[in-house]
């Protein structure tokens, strides 16, 4: 027998403000077209003043729970994914487990910008896997409209607010592709490619710093990375994109997307899309995509699941999951 983590439950929160493409227009040279044709982006939410992101990521969090029958009693660790933690320290996980009423277990942050879901994961399979937790409560959630330029008309019409979550739990399986749970991990990074897309000030420059983006640069590495990730995560397994039920990407930009999925020689109809509602919301979008397609039933008990993912660093990767 292997031991496997397997997601229990998922949920996702958003906030209320919900912002569509001409409210851009207003103050900057673009428009709903010239955002559509480029990201695929229709609106996006934006937190209110008073909203956090361990705020967020506790109602993603609770949904989850809810999701799985479960209470944050029965949860041995968090792992928060996010660029944008409330504080310098503590970690936003931490919040997390003190807003669920936690009193047990432990709680960290892991931050590698948009793939960081991927990455938080793969650190939840190998607690569960190590037999260090039974339970894990994996979030992303971001608050980037706090880190944006708002005369970048490049940058600041394709980024927004959310929190997703899911709980992994330890389960037996028999050791095959046909296991549900995590299958396989890839991770990567290749720190030359800071300047591509980064924030240009933190704790040590001591400025609060706002994000900068080549976007062409980013677009030519995503395709190429992405696809590549997937292709190894299934290939640890024997498996190829024909034997993937969905593809959920992070969701930056259509066109990586479309283009990723002809990559891995999948139409769009085995793509979950959430980019045109929810903009790139880094960390978060594969988790909010995640629940959002099984809310829709989209993805059922047993599908073949890979997410990928990069960011900034860059860092990128995959998981292929059983449902």
């Amino acid at each position: 027998m292997t031991t496997r983590a397997v997601v229990a439950g998922c949920g996702h929160y958003l906030p209320e403000r919900v912002v569509e493409n001409a409210e851009f227009e207003k103050t900057l040279d673009t428009s709903d077209s010239w955002i559509r044709t480029r990201s695929g982006i229709e609106r996006r939410h934006f937190a209110a003043e008073d909203e956090t992101t361990s705020q967020m990521a506790v109602n993603a969090s609770r949904a989850a729970l809810a999701d799985a029958g479960l209470t944050a009693q029965d949860i041995d660790a968090v792992i928060v994914a996010t660029s944008t933690a409330d504080l310098t320290f503590p970690s936003a996980a931490t919040m997390v487990q003190a807003g669920l009423g936690m009193e047990k277990g432990f709680a960290f942050d892991v931050q590698a910008v948009c793939a960081g879901f991927i990455y938080a994961l793969a650190n939840a399979n190998a607690l569960i896997v190590s037999g260090q937790a039974s339970r894990v409560l994996v979030i992303g959630s971001e608050t980037f409209s706090r880190i944006l330029d708002w005369n970048d008309r490049s940058t600041c019409v394709l980024f927004g607010d959310g929190a997703g979550a899911l709980i992994l739990e330890a389960q037996e399986g028999d050791g095959t592709v046909e296991d549900r749970g995590v299958l396989s991990t890839d991770l990567n990074s290749d720190g030359r490619h800071k300047d591509i897309l980064y924030v240009d000030g933190g704790v040590s420059t001591r400025n609060t710093g706002h994000l900068r983006m080549e976007g062409k640069e980013v677009f030519r590495h995503a395709v190429e990375k992405l696809a590549q990730t997937a292709t190894t995560a299934l290939g640890k397994l024997g498996l190829t994109g024909a034997d993937v039920d969905w593809v959920v990407p992070h969701q930056a930009n259509i066109r990586i997307i479309a283009g990723t999925a002809k990559k891995l020689g999948l139409p769009m109809e085995n793509v979950v899309v959430t980019v045109q509602d929810h903009g790139n919301t880094s960390a978060a979008s594969i988790p909010l995509a995640l629940s959002v397609g099984k809310a829709e039933g989209k993805i059922k008990t047993g599908d073949l699941v890979v997410t990928e993912a990069i960011g900034g660093g860059l860092a990128w990767g995959a998981v292929v999951l059983r449902w």
